[in-house]
């Protein structure tokens, strides 16, 4: 009986199965993308690149906030390949810093993802689902050069937080034997 209300909550908390108090959304928007799970009131994203996300520049948050450091992660990617919401909001910019175009989409739990480069196929005020296309990934020289990436940064307020804590890793659920 223990055992197999174990692999429940395992499975409710993957989303496999629902349960009370976890809310799983899922819409057309999905695409190859994980869904997005919410457990204890942490909202989990999925990558905003198709497939299992490769990070070439992990996060490394600055000690103070004036400090130097890597405000986000680094995703390997290639121009032109489909950038999507890592979870559902409303894009809050969409446009040109610098050089580089950036999407930022602000979730209703307030947490910012803020996505460059990228050519923005949606525009301030759109409402997006998880793994909905918000743009392509330009080619232009970055930080990642000579390759190309996908930078993704995640803000609650002013603090910058590492976005693959909150990501939902892809894979099949292990139920292992009792010893």
């Amino acid at each position: 009986m223990v055992r197999s209300a174990a692999a429940v909550v395992v499975l409710a908390v993957l989303g496999v199965v629902g349960a009370g108090g976890l809310g799983v959304a899922n819409g057309p928007g999905a695409g190859a993308s994980s869904p997005v799970v919410e457990a204890a009131g942490m909202p989990v994203f999925t990558s905003p690149l198709d497939g299992p996300p490769v990070v070439v520049r992990p996060f490394d948050g600055p000690p103070q906030p004036w400090a130097p450091g890597h405000r986000g992660v680094d995703l390997a990617a290639r121009p032109g390949q489909a950038v999507r919401s890592p979870g559902p909001g409303v894009v809050t910019f969409a446009g040109t810093v610098v050089d580089r175009g950036v999407v930022t989409v602000t979730h209703a739990d307030g947490l910012r993802s803020s996505l460059e480069p990228v050519a923005p196929s949606v525009g301030p005020g759109d409402r997006v689902l998880p793994g909905q296309v918000v743009g392509t990934v330009q080619d232009v020289p970055g930080h990642c050069a000579p390759g190309t990436c996908l930078h993704w940064g995640l803000r609650r307020g002013d603090a910058y937080l590492d976005p693959m804590v909150w990501v939902l890793g892809p894979g099949p659920v292990v139920l292992l034997p009792e010893h």
